[in-house]
């Protein structure tokens, strides 16, 4: 602790030292002008930064890849350099601290969270986050890694007990966070809003003060997720510093008054002080007295980075021959992601892009638009889409839309998310109505489908006739973090070319969690059998057919899981019949995570693209064209089927919960240890991708003179790039226990290296196994224990190919501490 902080602890006022361990507002802790201490301002990351604007709109940002494309990089080189363009990205929003990266592991393939954290597996998951943390905090911007812990499901998660045994905890779930402390040394973490074990893990006191703080050494800050605090003694008192947002509800003089009364000692009080002013003077923020201005940066730099990452985020699954595309032959372009970008996945992840580069647009870019034809063939959205152009907003300071308006706004689009200020201010954010009046002209006669769904009550009416109603019989659904109802649907016929009035009402009501007031609308004309018999006709036509298909970030969101991992909608069907039409269909594939193909034996090619950032269309296409080598390798096992995963089970209490608890009945048997304790074999394995070069491994040279009284063991390969194009291998190191007292996985990661190697080119690689590589934890005993016998290494290019294998033997145990 530097003596400045010291003496400003010393010279603050109870009042004063209370008000910096909660917010100000949405994104600030106050400032204590008296000290000249400064403003400690946070934005949401992880893929961007959004800066303290709404979810929908705002200042523009850099929109880079989600965390499971970044995980498929294998790249932790790549990483690090992309937590340092997110710290420009952060100072360019005014901010100190990015609220990222994601770390939660992919328990369930149903997650609507997935597509924001890197892994099913903590060690991949925990590199990368040491690696996204060092970028980051290098350029004196503070990480806050998150959520702490237990976070594997949307479902109810607000209140949800997650229900982990303790040695599932350290070997699985706290890993990527341990690394983040002692690897990476992070300046923050976040709490999760669910109960781990049945207490609240922002009141957790072994988790925050036994483990983050004493086995593990941390000295950041922990905060809240956003109103995922519920007390003000057990609170602080287990070890949360700072609640998030403001103005408080759990401290301000609630604290003031638990701290005169003795339920918070001064001692516990000075210790969420001293942490919150190491914190502020780690980040600048201390003497930070500037107006904050926050501007939109779009450096070219990133633009390049983005692109860059977003290619090598991309798994080949397949290839018969169809890529890198060939020749100058006509190309069918189809399916419901072709022109429309999908960019990033849905809630406080996303941000309003620069730009947005559609696939179609990028092969019109890369190969001309003379070769190409296109066809949507069906669907894949939630809601219908949402009524874009210009809104007359009309607010009222009441929940009945009486009297005049207290402000006249205009929005170009019907969907709002209103969290802090609304209105200028001029109503009050948790107690406001609206009406918002615009018009819709169709491209197509027919019957319409008009859509709303809100967090408050919603009605939409089309030329003075009430269509859609989510106001009447409102019921809390799955949308806005499950603050909002499900979507209300109602029909309209409307003619081509013909404009209606459209008109909006809206009004707050209390909400459970989440202080948030929001809405969609939008106006849909569904695709029916003369769609798919069109993209048939396209693609039939051509020289070859590439299908985009996949969801978007209505379904990988944010406060919902999904309800199966098949494809939305008619894909599977159009994917089927685009096929046998056109034998050289290559599929993209844009996703948070696996789904089921009944068609895969049919296409030419398979390519999974996730959700690239603002470069989607540019970096898929210098994929299919051959201009990038899909490097990336799957950071989540793809089974063949939803019942496969370790998650699925007819017991509710197993997924997605039952009264109030997710019991993880699988242990540590997660991902790709589960399918090997099965003996299941999945679609596609963890750690797969195909690439335009081939690589073998050979020649493993184990040391382990130091295994015997240190546990370590150094592992060497070679690495022989056999084609005539350079490319990146992902070599992959996995241990097993030949013979353990406690069960263990078959095999379990335990480190890897990507390696980029010309054509013919020879490389030796060497990658280190420490003491914890070997242990498992003993829960009663509260230690890690390396048992004598032997150990199976296993090296490969993915978890089902491992060609070389060693042994080494220990004769004595070693216990290590946590």
């Amino acid at each position: 602790m530097s003596d400045r902080i010291e003496t400003l602890a010393d010279q603050m006022t109870l009042e004063e030292k209370v008000s910096i361990l909660s917010g100000e507002d949405f994104w600030s802790v106050p400032s204590v002008a008296r000290l000249s201490i400064g403003k400690l301002r946070v934005t949401d990351g992880p893929n961007g930064a959004r800066g303290g604007g709404s979810l929908i709109g705002g200042v523009k940002s850099a929109s880079f890849p989600v965390g499971i494309a970044l995980g498929a990089t294998w790249n932790v080189d790549l990483v690090r350099e992309i937590g340092a363009a997110l710290a420009d990205e952060v100072k360019s929003k005014q901010a100190h601290m990015l609220l990222a990266p994601t770390v939660n592991i992919h328990r369930s393939v149903t997650n609507g969270r997935n597509f924001e954290c890197y892994s099913e597996d903590p060690i991949l998951s925990g590199e990368l986050a040491a690696a996204y943390i060092i970028g980051l905090q290098g350029q004196g911007i503070g990480a806050t890694i998150k959520h702490f812990v237990g976070n594997e499901s949307e479902i109810e998660r607000t209140t949800m007990s997650s229900e982990i045994d303790e040695r599932a905890l350290r070997e699985i779930y706290l890993i990527p966070f341990e690394w983040a402390v002692k690897k990476a040394q992070t300046w923050g973490v976040m709490s999760s809003y669910n109960r781990l074990n049945g207490t609240y893990t922002s009141e957790h006191d072994w988790l925050l003060s036994d483990v983050l703080r004493k086995d593990w050494g941390y000295d950041g800050i922990v905060m809240s997720d956003w109103f995922g605090s519920h007390s003000t003694a057990e609170s602080v008192n287990a070890g949360l510093d700072l609640e998030m947002p403001g103005p408080p509800r759990d401290r301000g003089q609630k604290l003031v008054e638990a701290v005169k009364s003795g339920a918070v000692s001064e001692a516990t009080l000075n210790q969420r002080v001293i942490a919150m002013l190491r914190l502020m003077e780690r980040v600048g923020s201390l003497d930070d007295v500037r107006t904050f201005k926050e501007v939109a940066d779009d450096r070219p730099e990133h633009r390049a980075l983005i692109r860059r990452a977003g290619a090598e985020a991309a798994v080949l699954l397949k290839n018969n021959g169809a890529l890198p595309l060939k020749g100058d032959g006509r190309i069918a372009v189809i399916g419901p992601n072709a022109k429309i970008a999908q960019i990033m996945g849905g809630g406080s992840a996303q941000l309003n892009a620069h730009y947005r580069v559609s696939p179609w647009q990028g092969l019109v870019d890369a190969v001309g638009e003379d070769r190409l034809s296109y066809a949507p063939g069906c669907t894949n959205h939630r809601f219908e889409p949402v009524l874009r152009g210009s809104f007359r907003v009309e607010y009222f300071a009441n929940e009945k839309l009486d009297g005049a308006p207290a402000y006249v706004g205009t929005q170009d689009d019907a969907q709002a998310f209103w969290i802090g200020q609304v209105a200028e201010g001029k109503v009050d954010p948790l107690h406001f109505s609206a009406r918002l009046t615009g018009s819709y002209t169709p491209e197509t006669s027919g019957t319409h489908r008009v859509g709303i769904y809100s967090a408050g009550f919603a009605k939409v009416y089309v030329d003075g006739k009430l269509i859609a109603d989510a106001w009447t019989n409102w019921t809390k659904g799955r949308t806005f973090f499950e603050e909002g109802c499900d979507e209300v649907v109602g029909e309209v016929a409307l003619e081509a070319g013909r404009a209606y009035e459209v008109v909006i009402e809206f009004a707050t009501k209390d909400f459970a969690t989440l202080g948030l007031a929001a809405f969609a609308a939008g106006i849909g004309l569904p695709l029916g059998d003369d769609a798919i018999a069109e993209a048939v006709r396209v693609a039939r036509n051509a020289d070859t057919a590439i299908v985009f298909i996949g969801r978007n970030g209505e379904w990988d969101t944010e406060g919902s899981d999904l309800p199966s991992i098949e494809l939305p909608g008619r894909q599977n069907e159009l994917v089927a019949a685009v096929a046998h039409a056109n034998p050289n269909t290559i599929v993209v594939m844009q996703t948070g995570g696996p789904v089921e193909m009944a068609w895969i034996g049919s296409v030419a090619a398979l390519l999974q693209a996730w959700y690239p950032g603002q470069e989607a269309g540019n970096a898929i296409v210098d994929v299919l064209v051959g201009a990038a080598e899909p490097s990336g390798r799957l950071p989540q096992t793809f089974p063949v089927r939803w019942a496969d995963n370790p998650a699925h089970s007819q017991d509710r209490e197993v997924y997605p919960g039952f009264e109030g608890k997710v019991r993880y009945e699988e242990g540590i048997f997660v991902g790709y240890r589960h399918y090997d304790r099965l003996g299941l074999t999945p679609l596609f394995p963890f750690g797969f991708g195909l690439g335009y070069a081939s690589f073998t491994v050979s020649d493993l040279v184990i040391d382990d003179a130091e295994f015997e009284a240190e546990g370590n063991v150094m592992v060497g390969v070679t690495v022989t790039n056999t084609s005539n194009r350079e490319g990146s291998a992902v070599v992959q190191l996995y241990v097993s226990d030949d013979a353990a007292s406690d069960p263990r996985p078959a095999k379990e990661l335990k480190a890897f290296r990507k390696v980029k190697l010309k054509p013919d080119e020879v490389r030796q690689i060497t990658m280190t196994l420490d003491a914890r590589a070997f242990a498992f934890y003993r829960a009663k005993a509260k230690h890690w224990l390396v048992e004598d016998g032997s150990f199976t290494l296993r090296v490969g290019l993915s978890s089902a190919d491992l060609p070389l294998s060693g042994t080494v033997t220990r004769n004595t145990t070693l216990m290590l501490p946590v």
